[in-house]
């Protein structure tokens, strides 16, 4: 159990547990707790009673019908609750509520808040837009909804936020805790974790440790957590092992109310006669709890899911607590100091008593997934449920990310240009800047972990969709204006007209559940402009298609005048044709093709062949080279190759068999689809939202009545071969581009599984790749994770997270497979690896949402696969050996994620002439990753763009044992130190200052000399997130 730093390494930990589910008396989980009675006699138990209410922004009610219906209320009673008696205490954590309920307020009532912050009566906790969810989320989203929360409390009542509180999400992720500590946050508040975890952590009094990143060698990124040592947060499993008895000290529940006690005693309301019974009784549940961690002092939260509601519940919680705690008070030989507290009361009580018992808390490396309440009850559901969501959710946050990005440099180049520090009239950066506001909050709200989890009721989901729908039309409009201003050669043309954007995008999105369309693009006798944003900080070689009206087109690059490599594969329709090109994007560049129509013939074709076996299909190929697969070559296998690799298809099916690279590696890699069904009996639990409860045969390979129909085609720009089965289609493409962008396999799917009940979908790979139990899975997009599937747990326990991606590794070779959209994965048996990627479920799961999910779209999919050679081992740290992605796969995933962006300039000879946008020089160093360029809220002038911009820079770990050949185009160094100046040449900063990950004026680094003097060095480690508030010149 034990790793080479003296701490926990929780892989071991799994390993070690028997996961027997014994069942333990009153503490069903977990086991019987015995004390003596003068275990407090030197060190009276000192007990913080934490009251807190859970406000879901969204779940069986949108976020507006609950702030309407409850959240509202809690707040303005909690301003005249907590006035009337300084000994009464409240936490909250969701700022996205907080803030709305804010502008409702009058300034008397906004005097009252900030007292009460500043009496300590009032904590406000995480300071989160949200209580994000921590397996679906990406790390820029959870940092975004972090900073967004962080700069509103600072803006509105200058506090910083000091413990993490994290009670409902549905497991946790030490990504999360990076970047709390980072933010400045030094304890958190842990509850939804494994019951035998948590049963093993209270026997071994190791509930309350140190959680250190997997990567670290340091204590730098240790953070101190609670785990909850119960089932619930609710009051019933928060005082004690016993809910009978706690439930009895929830006195909402008093005998009338609309809530009771399932374990059938009510709470009485203490009296003179009962008090000393009362106060008996409870004093037990705490003392049995207090033996469950290394201290005296105790934390007790007293709260449940919108609770403090009505002015009734206040006065009965805080009246009947309040002479217990006088009666406590009173019998100094009970050893009792009870009151309400905030985490911060607890946790400064907490490190008094450590450093005056010189005791020291273990250390923790790993992650609390996969989460089981009971039984075999594992949440590897939500992994997956509402997939088009998930997919919705990383397309509006790499649009904001580019929106953000080419914002701040518009308002940098407009003060350069003007000289003066100010911005041009007509520009509307003000209307801009709240436009990319709401877009951050919609993220923010969407990190939520009822709502990118997938676990909402389909209202609720639906108000999330428009929210996101919205932002992304809202956004396009502030990256169009922003190109159009950068892309003018005389500046003096740009005019600002909402209703007639100057720039057009080359997709449209029509509703918050579809998906987006290709435009069709005009081609006359002028040129058409096409313009293209890279918005990545590296130099790439980029793919662009766009549909035409016209089958043959020529492509020019405006700069040089040069024609460009261009296919005009597939017919979009009969008078829509699909053109594509090779882009050369420099690192965030606006560059500039010309389109124009040609002579029928004259552009490159892309090669077709169609077939079905046993059953050839009729084509109407009028402008297409196609060919059908006749005898003998209809049985041999599909072959692709480019420069780089050589794969194998099924001839039957299409899916891939085999990959060849050019270093001679080969490797069996079969794609195969599957089927899972939940549990069949009429008593059994099934999979819902949450749960993911598959039937005793397993997953069954998806099995077809005709073999799909199968379209290859060859070109000079990418090949690929699609196979269209009945409830998705699939295609893989191999680009023939050099550098990496040619060194992985495409793979897409369209989903359509509305026709099916109770049904799951899977894509599996089967490999050669000889792993063992082992696989690596990623947490958030910012790390990989060490995961063991155990035969010891069900199936549906050894499902995982994965955000962007996984491999499967052995000493030879390394299979990644790196996705644009969150899934759950797992690796079943050695060689596999499989992700789920849509799930029809038609009843509910028991955790309180009411409905099965049945609200299934059309869905995309997207992943790229990489095949490396691998040379020399990991290096071990501990226990698990730490992993990094490799350097060719970060780029891979860096440019899955963040697709050029493409728009269209008007057809008509009145264009005004326009230039590329090269704010830079080269390329960043390729493990250095600009995490963000978000301009800050002017803090004078409301609701306005100030001259600060928030730089947010992510050094990524790589692994090096498999360095790809050639070397890819960028550098990277072995030095800590990089200059900014050179990193960003030609742009200047006029200032930079490093600050903590939300940019909290407290947490900036205080003004010195070296900041104003050039050049700027910033300190960047490999892992790490630096943030600096720098003005641009």
């Amino acid at each position: 159990m034990k790793d080479g730093t003296d701490g926990v390494q929780l892989l071991d930990v799994y390993d070690l547990l028997p996961f027997d589910n014994i069942d333990g008396g009153a503490w069903k989980q977990g086991f019987e707790i015995r004390y003596h009675g003068n275990e407090w006699d030197e060190q009276p138990l000192e007990l913080f009673l934490v009251p807190h209410s859970h406000n879901d922004p969204g779940w069986v009610k949108t976020f507006d019908g609950y702030y309407q219906d409850q959240t509202k209320h809690i707040l303005n009673n909690m301003l005249v609750k907590l006035s009337q008696d300084s000994r009464r205490k409240m936490i909250w954590a969701e700022i996205s509520y907080f803030s709305k309920w804010w502008n409702d307020i009058d300034e008397q009532k906004r005097a009252m808040v900030k007292r009460l912050l500043g009496a300590g009566q009032l904590e406000l906790v995480t300071g989160g837009w949200v209580m994000a969810d921590e397996a679906n989320s990406h790390y820029f989203a959870m940092l975004d909804q972090l900073i967004e929360g962080h700069q509103w409390i600072q803006k509105h009542l200058g506090v910083k936020p000091r413990s993490g509180w994290a009670i409902d999400p549905f497991g946790h992720s030490p990504s999360m805790t990076y970047l709390l500590k980072g933010a400045g946050l030094s304890n958190i508040v842990i509850q939804r974790v494994h019951y035998a975890v948590k049963k093993h952590f209270a026997q071994q009094q190791t509930l309350e440790f140190l959680w250190r990143q997997s990567w670290d060698p340091s204590p730098r990124s240790d953070i101190m957590c609670h785990m909850m040592p119960f089932y619930s947060y609710d009051v019933p499993h928060t005082c004690g092992p016993n809910p009978a008895v706690c439930c009895q000290f929830d006195f909402h529940r008093l005998t009338g109310g609309r809530v009771f006690c399932p374990w059938r005693i009510p709470p009485q309301p203490i009296t003179e006669q009962n008090i000393e019974e009362r106060a008996q009784l409870l004093l037990d549940q705490y003392r049995q709890k207090s033996r469950l961690f290394r201290s005296s002092v105790l934390l007790v939260p007293l709260g449940d899911d919108f609770r403090f509601t009505e002015s009734s519940e206040w006065d009965a919680q805080f009246s009947n607590y309040q002479k217990l705690f006088d009666y406590f008070d009173q019998h100094p030989e009970l050893h009792i100091k009870a009151r309400f507290g905030t985490l911060s009361d607890y946790f400064e009580a907490l490190h008094r008593h450590l450093t005056a018992a010189e005791t020291t808390l273990p250390t923790l490396r790993g992650d609390f997934f996969t989460y089981a309440d009971r039984d075999d009850h594992y949440w590897s559901g939500y992994f997956t449920s509402r997939p088009f969501y998930k997919r919705l959710d990383r397309m509006l946050e790499a649009t904001l990310r580019a929106t953000e990005i080419l914002f701040s440099l518009t308002l940098a180049e407009m003060r350069r240009v003007r000289g003066d520090g100010h911005l041009v009239a007509d520009f509307p950066a003000r209307k801009h800047f709240q436009l990319l506001k709401a877009g951050r909050r919609n993220l923010a709200l969407f990190q939520h972990h009822d709502a990118i989890a997938g676990t909402a009721r389909d209202p609720v989901v639906v108000d999330y969709g428009t929210r996101l729908f919205h932002s992304m039309l809202n956004l396009r409009q502030v990256l169009q204006s922003s190109a159009h201003w950068l892309l003018l050669l005389d500046k003096r043309h740009y005019h600002h007209d909402q209703s007639n954007p100057f720039l057009e995008m080359d997709d449209t999105i029509s509703a918050q559940d579809s998906l987006p369309q290709k435009t069709l693009l005009m081609l006359g006798d002028e040129p058409r402009s096409l313009i293209i944003f890279n918005p990545t900080e590296q130099q790439r070689s980029s793919v662009i298609s766009v549909v035409i009206d016209h089958p043959d087109a020529t492509v020019v690059d405006a700069e040089m005048g040069q024609p460009v490599a261009a296919q005009d594969p597939s017919r979009a329709s009969t008078d829509a044709f699909q053109l594509s090109f090779v882009a050369e994007l420099p690192p965030l560049s606006l560059v500039i093709y010309y389109v124009t129509k040609a002579s029928v013939g004259s552009a490159h074709r892309a090669q077709y062949t169609v077939h079905r076996q046993g059953n050839p299909p009729t084509v109407h190929a009028e402008h297409l080279q196609v060919t059908h697969l006749q005898g003998p070559e209809s049985n041999a296998p599909l072959s692709l190759s480019n420069k780089h690799i050589q794969m194998w298809s099924s001839p039957e099916t299409g899916l891939l068999q085999k990959l060849r690279l050019q270093s001679g590696l080969v490797r069996q890699v079969q794609v195969q689809f599957l089927w899972y069904r939940t549990r069949a009996g009429m008593n059994q639990d099934k999979s819902g939202a949450y749960l993911f409860l598959p039937g005793e045969e397993g997953a069954q390979l998806y099995s077809y009545s005709e073999p799909p129909l199968i379209r290859v085609s060859r070109g000079p720009i990418f090949s690929d071969i699609t196979s269209c089965f009945r409830h998705f289609t699939h295609t893989v493409r191999l680009y023939h581009l050099d550098g990496h962008a040619g060194k992985s396999l495409e793979i897409s799917n369209m989903v359509d599984i509305r026709s099916e009940i109770n049904h799951e979908l899977v894509m599996r790979l089967v490999s050669d790749v000889a792993n063992g139990n082992r696989f690596y899975s990623d947490l958030n997009g910012f790390q990989m994770q060490q995961r063991r599937t155990l035969p010891k747990l069900p199936l549906q326990a050894n499902f995982y997270p994965m955000s962007s991606a996984s491999f499967l590794q052995d000493s030879m070779s390394r299979l990644s497979l790196l996705s644009a959209q969150s899934q759950a994965v797992a690796a079943l048996r050695p060689g596999e690896l499989e992700v789920v990627l849509d799930r029809r479920l038609q009843q509910d799961d028991n955790r309180g949402l009411g409905q099965g999910i049945t609200d299934n779209k059309l869905t995309a999919s997207l992943y790229h696969l990489l095949l490396e050679d691998r040379r020399g081992g990991a290096q071990g740290m501990g226990g698990a050996s730490v992993e990094h992605l490799s350097l060719l796969a970060h780029m891979t995933s860096l440019f899955l994620s963040h697709l050029p962006i493409t728009m269209v300039a008007p057809a008509s000879s009145q264009v005004p002439k326009l230039r590329p946008f090269l704010p830079l020089s080269s390329s960043l160093p390729c493990d250095v990753h600009l995490l963000n360029l978000r301009t800050l809220e002017d803090s004078q002038e409301a609701e306005s763009p100030s001259q600060e911009v928030a730089l947010l820079l992510h050094r990524k770990g790589f692994d090096c044992s498999s360095a790809p050949e050639p070397a890819p185009p960028c550098t990277w160094s072995t030095q800590e130190e990089v200059n900014l100046d050179d990193l960003f040449s030609p742009l200047q900063f006029r200032s930079v200052r490093h600050s903590g990950l939300t940019l909290l004026r407290e947490d900036d680094e205080p003004e010195s000399a070296q900041q104003q003097q050039l050049p700027h060095i910033a300190h960047l480690r490999p892992m790490e997130i630096s943030a600096f508030r720098v003005e641009i010149d």
